[in-house]
């Protein structure tokens, strides 16, 4: 059912607000992080997720899901800026929101009935495991108190809830925490540790470079590059956070929007980004449910670097990784366990594929893609099975086609005839079957031209109109042209 305006905004204030103040919290050292990743500036991602956050919450077509910089979209920048600079990258950003703001146009959101459900899991297996890995640097291995940090900061947002349920309990975790680091004067890494903040709006700015031919070439590939995998993730994560929330998406607006905010990032000094299922999964479990969650997220992210930015540097890393660890927990499918064992083989291949491929090399969109095509393929040696059984009825050879018939089956079919037999009468029923393709058509010829090189009198029957017009269409047989029938 398709919410009003007013429901995606003000039907869960309370819960928006304090769901996008534990979001905005959680986005600055990812957000540093991912800047870093990219070669940029630590404001480069800062400001694109202040941009994105803000733009996506008016623009955008599911409520409550987070956009902002992500390290998907910073993994493949990261050849862009070492060649030509962070100029380049802002064009290459502004180039990539018109392409998905095409793509959307284009309805291209369609694509998502196409993915399965083995790789869905598989991709959320395995962000889960993606997300866990990325906490791992900044806890193992430092110190003890480190250590304690991750544990009393899980305990918290764990067994708060249990009690007290006013406030988001990751919220709690950040003040108490923090304030417990600064005045008992831990050893503790924190969110300045990863890069310097700068206490400043962003700017309008045309990027510097070129109006030519030349710089289209450089940027489109990485922009093409980056409006799929960004429109991938954030498609994806749309349709995850429906499954969380019992609500429907827009999906072909998101695609839109998520090109409407990269365009107008870009030209904001941030650089490309897309939904963030981390992020989406910290909203919507902290209680936020509208647009006021996304667009509180990306404020209060300006007002924390701007107003408090001497406060945020000093929140201990430990208490943010141990929130991201309670965001993979949640987002592993645990039911997993049971769907390798229950569903059939070729399911849980196409899963533990897809989750191998994501977490081998940390690129969303190569894992999904793989496990698309390993489930069609799958699909097409399971539906590729024709049967072809032949009977004498009323002094006729009578062949009786079941199944599809198409390139992948072609084969088999072929090779159920007998091309033997001289001067009968011979009947093929395709009846119980469908012809497909150009490579179906070219398996009757071949059948057809071989049982009548021999004198047969061959008559096709059953034919449904598709495949009746596809053979009269394509086939070459019809010299001496067999009598085909629809009955």
């Amino acid at each position: 059912m398709k919410m009003s305006l007013r429901e995606q905004w003000f039907s869960n204030v309370r819960g928006d607000i304090l769901a996008g103040i534990v979001v905005a919290l959680a986005l600055i050292p990812e957000a540093i992080a991912f800047s870093i990743i990219a070669g940029v500036d630590p404001m480069v991602g800062l400001y694109a997720s202040f941009c994105i956050a803000v733009i996506i919450a008016f623009v955008g077509g599911r409520p409550g899901m987070i956009s902002a910089a992500t390290g998907a979209m910073a993994l493949l920048m990261v050849p862009l800026v070492k060649e030509h600079g962070l100029d380049y990258l802002l064009a290459a950003t502004i180039l990539t929101g018109i392409i998905q703001i095409v793509f959307g146009v284009l309805k291209v959101a369609k694509i998502m009935k196409f993915i399965p459900r083995a790789v869905m899991i598989g991709f959320v297996n395995a962000l889960a495991i993606l997300i866990f890995m990325a906490q791992v640097p900044h806890f193992v291995g430092i110190s003890t108190m480190t250590y304690v940090f991750v544990a009393i900061t899980l305990a918290i947002v764990y067994l708060l809830p249990r009690f007290f349920k006013a406030i988001p309990a990751p919220l709690i975790a950040i003040v108490i925490l923090t304030i417990a680091a600064i005045y008992l004067n831990f050893d503790l890494r924190t969110v300045g540790d990863l890069g310097a903040i700068q206490r400043s709006l962003p700017s309008f700015f045309l990027p510097n470079v070129p109006l030519n031919f030349e710089t289209l070439q450089i940027i489109f590939p990485y922009s093409l590059a980056l409006a799929i995998v960004g429109l991938l993730e954030s498609l994806l994560t749309a349709t995850i956070v429906d499954d969380m929330t019992g609500t429907e998406s827009e999906k072909n607006r998101e695609a839109r929007g998520q090109g409407i905010a990269n365009f107008i990032t870009g030209f904001f000094g941030g650089m490309a980004g897309c939904a963030m299922i981390g992020q989406s999964v910290i909203n919507v479990k902290s209680g936020g449910r509208g647009r006021l969650s996304t667009l509180v997220a990306g404020l209060f992210l300006m007002f924390l670097i701007i107003v408090l930015g001497n406060w945020v540097v000093q929140i201990p890393m430990p208490v943010l990784v141990g929130i991201m660890i309670m965001v993979s927990i949640g987002t592993f499918d645990w039911s997993s366990f049971t769907y390798i064992r229950k569903a059939p083989k070729a399911d849980a291949f196409v899963m533990l594929a897809t989750v191998s491929i994501v977490v081998a090399t940390h690129d969303l969109s190569i894992g999904v893609i793989a496990g698309v095509i390993l489930s069609a393929l799958f699909f097409v040696a399971k539906v590729s099975k024709i049967n072809v059984k032949q009977r004498l009825e009323s002094g006729k050879i009578v062949y009786t086609v079941k199944g599809p018939l198409f390139f992948a089956s072609v084969d088999h079919f072929i090779a159920s005839f007998d091309y033997e037999r001289n001067e009968q009468d011979i009947l093929i029923d395709f009846g119980s079957t469908q012809i497909w393709d150009d490579s179906a058509v070219g398996a009757i010829d071949k059948v057809m031209i071989r049982l009548l090189a021999n004198q047969n009198h061959v008559e096709i029957v059953g034919l449904n109109p598709e495949s009746k017009k596809l053979i009269d269409r394509l086939a070459i047989h019809n010299d001496p042209t067999p009598k085909i029938s629809t009955h």
